[in-house]
């Protein structure tokens, strides 16, 4: 039995193309019909459909590719997992072309190498939102998500509610919105009333 190459590429968003890494597979030897992907789903989500069957699709002594580590995982523990199952099963890994050994001592070594410096940049990028979105929220621009409803549209919800003569399904007719927004503007009514 021949050993088969299997390729595997992701990108992040929707709005990503996979063109790049499908070519970068074909030049390093897969068949188109052989690559798995993952659309719009990161690398630190472990449930990714293609990856499991890239590796469902792999058998002793073939090879899994991967155009780049960061597509294969963004976390330690996920590449170390992924590693160690490849070479519990007899399954090479390449990243790049470059083959990576698990039990060949440097062969690992480089892996987790690799799996810190993947995990390094995830770690830099949340810290980089995380501030970004401090400086924003400081100069006011942050607002979180606004009411459906105009401060003035909620008081004449508000208004019709207590006069008895509507419904909750009548008053979301009326204002073009669901039931859940009327009920919560409703809430936030009387809570506001407590507090005044």
């Amino acid at each position: 039995m021949s050993a088969t190459i299997i390729g595997y590429a992701r990108c992040s968003t929707d709005e990503q193309d996979l063109t790049a890494q499908r070519q970068s597979l074909a030049e390093l030897g897969v068949a188109d019909d052989r690559i798995y992907l993952d659309h719009g789903l990161t690398g630190t989500t472990r449930a990714r459909p293609g990856l499991d069957q890239a590796l469902a699709a792999v058998r002793e002594g073939d090879t899994l590719v991967v155009p780049k580590f960061d597509r294969l995982a963004r976390s330690v523990p996920d590449a170390r997992a992924i590693g160690d199952s490849l070479a519990e099963r007899g399954i090479k890994l390449s990243l790049g072309g470059q083959v990576y050994d698990h039990a060949d001592p440097m062969g690992k070594m480089f892996f987790n190498i690799l799996a810190t410096f993947a995990g390094f940049e995830v770690d830099l990028l949340r810290a980089r939102t995380k501030e970004g979105m401090a400086v924003v929220k400081a100069k006011g621009k942050l607002r979180g998500k606004q009411p459906k409803l105009s401060t003035k549209q909620q008081r004449e919800l508000v208004r019709m509610y207590g006069t008895g003569e509507y419904t909750i399904a009548d008053l979301a007719e009326v204002f073009t919105v669901s039931r859940t927004t009327v009920y919560r503007t409703l809430q936030r009514d009387q809570t506001s009333a407590k507090t005044r």
